[in-house]
Order: C-alpha cells, then sequence, then structure tokens
C-alpha cells in the first residue's frame, strides 16, 4: 500500500513534534510505502532535510505556498454551475468539495494569474464587498481576497504522486489539498490533529500587524473553512485527546468520523533508563524546540528566579535552535543578561537518552501544544514534569476520569514565571516525592501511550480504508 503524507511547516524540513511522529509512523511501517507532500513557506530541497529518510519513502513532493505562477494570458470557461459552486466556496458559505475540483482544473479555471485577473474573480469580490457592507478601501478588500485564494489555487493546480490513502497530519493547507484529492480521485482520506490549526492561525492573526484590523476576522473565518471543509471529507477526523475532539465537533467535524489516538513512545527503552543524579544540584531538562510558542523566555525567568531563591540546579534546553535563530539569539542574550551563564545550557539537538538519566524534573513552558511527545518521553523514563496548562498536558500529568496512577507532576498557567519557578523550587525539597510523582508518570505512559498500540491502530485503518476503497495492495506478511 502506498500512502500519501501531507504535512505544512513540517517533515521533514523541521524537526521534532509533528515531524517526528511522522517520522516514527514510517519507520514503523516498512511494508507501507509512503510518498511525501510537503507544504512549505519558502523554497526547500533536499539539503534542508531534518531526517534521514527510511526506505520506505518513495518521494518526496515539495511545495512552496510563495512559489510565483505563470502569467499567462486567457479567460476561465466556466459553466454557470461551477461559477455559483466557485463563488459560494470562496464566500465562506460552502463545503461542496466539487468547488475544489473546479479550482484544481487549470483547463477550465485556467492558471491563478488569468482567474485573479478575470471578470469572474471581480464580480465575485464585488458582491461580497456589497453583501458585507465594507467601508474598507474595495481595492484593499480587492487584494485580501487574492492573498487569501491565491495559495489554495496554487496547491490545487500541482502535480500530486498516486497514492492508495491520503493522509493529512493537520487541516489547513494540508488538509485542502487532502480534500481535493479524496475528491477528484476517490482515494480515501486519513486526517490526524495534533493541535487546533484553525485556533493556532486565530490567535496568531489577532495578535499579527501584518492583516489589518477590519480583514482579521474574515481571515480567522477563512481558516476555520479550511479546517471544517476537511473534517467534513474526511473519512477519519483523528485527534491525540478528548478536549480536542470536542473542539474538532464544535468546529463542525461530524462526531461518527472522530477518534482519538493518543500518541505512543518507545516504552521500554526509556522506561530502562537508570537514574543517576548523585549531587545535590537540581538538575532540569526541557525537550524542545527553541522557538516562540514554546516560550523559552519564560523558562528562562523561571531559572532566574531559582537563582534568586538561592537553589542550586541546572537547565539544559535540548532541541534545535535553527528554526528560529532571531528568537535563539534572544534567548541566549537573555541568558547572558541576567547572569545565567553557569546554570542555563542550550546544548541544541542532542541524543536525549545521553541526558534523561541526570534528570530530576523536566519542564515545558509552551503557549500552545498538542500531546507533546517530549513529555511522554520524559515519563517514560519516570522524570515528573513541570508543565503548562496547554494541549493535553494536564491530561499528561494528572490522568483521565479512570486513570488511578496520581499526579506525574506539576500544571502551571502559560506565561507566568513565578508558579513556573515554585513548582521546580519544590523539587529541590521533595526529592522523594518527585521520585513517586515520576513513576506515576512512567505506569501511565506504560498503561496508555506505548507506540506499538499506536502504529497497530493506524496500520489497521490503513488497511481497512484500502480495502473498502478497493486499493489495498499488500497483506501483512508481504506483498500479495
Amino acid at each position: 500500500m502506498k500512502v500519501g503524507i501531507v504535512a505544512e511547516g513540517s517533515y521533514p524540513y523541521i524537526s521534532g513534534g509533528v515531524s517526528s511522529w511522522i517520522h516514527m509512523l514510517i519507520q514503523s511501517m516498512p511494508k507501507n510505502t509512503f510518498e511525501i507532500i510537503a507544504i512549505s513557506d519558502q523554497p526547500r530541497t533536499s539539503a534542508d532535510y531534518k531526517y534521514s529518510l527510511p526506505s520506505n519513502v518513495s518521494g518526496v513532493t515539495d511545495i512552496c505556498l510563495t512559489d510565483q505562477f505563470q502569467k499567462m494570458n486567457g479567460k476561465a470557461s466556466l459553466s454557470t454551475d461551477e461559477k455559483n459552486k466557485l463563488q459560494d466556496w470562496m464566500s465562506l458559505k460552502s463545503f461542496d468539495a466539487s468547488a475544489l475540483e473546479v479550482i484544481g482544473n487549470d483547463e477550465k479555471i485556467g492558471t491563478p494569474f488569468m482567474f485573479f485577473n478575470s471578470p469572474i474573480f471581480w464580480s465575485f469580490v464585488e458582491n461580497e464587498y456589497e453583501v458585507e457592507k465594507q467601508s474598507s478601501s474595495f481595492l484593499d478588500y480587492f487584494s485580501m481576497w487574492k492573498s487569501m485564494f491565491t495559495p489554495v489555487f496554487s496547491l490545487l493546480q500541482r502535480n500530486y504522486p498516486d497514492v492508495d490513502v491520503i493522509h493529512a497530519v493537520s487541516t489547513g493547507y494540508a488538509g485542502i489539498v487532502a480534500s481535493y484529492l479524496n475528491k477528484s480521485r476517490q482515494i480515501p482520506f486519513i486526517l490526524t490533529e495534533h493541535g487546533m490549526y484553525a485556533r493556532e492561525r486565530e490567535e496568531e492573526i489577532l495578535q499579527s500587524h501584518w492583516v489589518p484590523e477590519e480583514f482579521k476576522e474574515r481571515w480567522i473565518s477563512f481558516f476555520y473553512h479550511m479546517s471544517a471543509q476537511a473534517y467534513k471529507q474526511a473519512d477519519d477526523v483523528i485527534t491525540l485527546f478528548n478536549r480536542n475532539s470536542r473542539l474538532q465537533e464544535w468546529v463542525g467535524a461530524p462526531s461518527d468520523k472522530l477518534k482519538v489516538i493518543p500518541n505512543g513512545v518507545s516504552y521500554q527503552k526509556l522506561a530502562a533508563l537508570p537514574r543517576n543524579n548523585t549531587d545535590e544540584t537540581l538538575k532540569i531538562g526541557a525537550i524542545v524546540r527553541v522557538v516562540p510558542i514554546k516560550d523559552i523566555k519564560t523558562m528562562i525567568q523561571a531559572a532566574s528566579y531559582l537563582k534568586k531563591e538561592q537553589i542550586p540546579f541546572q537547565l539544559f534546553i535540548m532541541g534545535p535552535m535553527d528554526e528560529d535563530k532571531i528568537y535563539a539569539k534572544e534567548c541566549r542574550q537573555l541568558i547572558h543578561s541576567l547572569g545565567l551563564e553557569e546554570e542555563v545550557f542550550m546544548v541544541g539537538k542532542v541524543n536525549i537518552m545521553d541526558y534523561l538519566e541526570t534528570m530530576d524534573v523536566c519542564v515545558l513552558s509552551s503557549i500552545s501544544e498538542g500531546q507533546p511527545l517530549a513529555v511522554l518521553e520524559g515519563m517514560a523514563a519516570a522524570i515528573p514534569w513541570v508543565v503548562t496548562d496547554v494541549g493535553s498536558c494536564a491530561e499528561l500529568i494528572k490522568g483521565t476520569a479512570e486513570d488511578t496512577y496520581g499526579d506525574a507532576g506539576f500544571v502551571v498557567p502559560p506565561v507566568h514565571t513565578e508558579p513556573l519557578g515554585e513548582r521546580l523550587k519544590w523539587f529541590y525539597y521533595y526529592p522523594e516525592e518527585g521520585r513517586i510523582m515520576g513513576e506515576n508518570g512512567q505506569q501511565r505512559v506504560k498503561a496508555y501511550y506505548q507506540m506499538e498500540t499506536m502504529i497497530d491502530y493506524y496500520y489497521g485503518l490503513y488497511r481497512e480504508r484500502g480495502e473498502q476503497s478497493g486499493r489495498y495492495r499488500f497483506s501483512f506478511t508481504g506483498v500479495i
């Protein structure tokens, strides 16, 4: 079976998080072949790979959202029905995937350049401008529409590899590509959403300076519309924890498609790690990409709090620093300005197995998360955590209603330095209680978050969807 993985802003060009999950999934299914459709915001080549691709990856289709399209003359040749479907979809009033087929058919609609300079597009925008009773400049409104839909047209007019199942690992642009391929090629579509794409874009837009205030609501609606389109088109809508599943239903996912499949880690390998911190220094680990959404600066400020409280400690920030070099530089400058060079170490991307055995506690200060693999890895190694209350972090640390294992650490509000520092300080004074918390977390991972369980589920789902569509070509023992 050939599975197409559609990834936006992640694998194989960004390490950690969703990318690690994709890499693990592919490696764990050597009898399946995978095609990667990688959507990026800048041109990428194989020289930019952050992973050595497994041998069962048959190809990578790279798509840059900012690519310039051909400036060809001509005009769209659409029927009245096609125009109406397209207008309804672009006006965010319809989820009819036939509109995606219209967009993807460049013989009918022309290139993006042709369409966005056509009377049809002008009439769409003019109509919505009047319906919305806009007070902004019409030319600004027109430019906003063009900016909004150019990536969609560009994406759907690409050539894509032939696959048996399409698996998008987010909504957004990845979800739209998968929805289009599902509709136009009649292939099964599996959607796994780690975070909540539309809500993350909403937060970014509300804080942005590049979107004028009068257009922010429409941009937010656009991303929610794309998410709802993917939910309605997918055969399976999967997320990692119950809170996200409820949010997916609220945005528009049909309840009969919803599934919760937690992340999983290599429990046996991590549980076998010895615990070797024998000195009086509190060893703190952070397994994290150095990017703003992880709020490394609050973590560093919490370290400063520990120093002021005269707690002997060392904080090791373990993760790649090349994704946002400006932010990484700002973090290093903050460490210097706070006089923490002897306590806080940004060690970059490392083998965490070399560090975990000496850690007393791990910390996550993110302002947005899904179900972080890093937390599960630390828990499997019997290390307690201090995490922010985002995504499923509280569920991982405290468990669900049927979980009786006990707390695996503490949960604090995001962007709050002192509570984070206070909870880290607690582990210095109560090492035995911290050890028990670590064991609680380890037992929780053993019971609910093992990689093998997750892989078995997806292997079976690929097979089930492939058989239903008549596209299943492999058995569990090899080629049929």
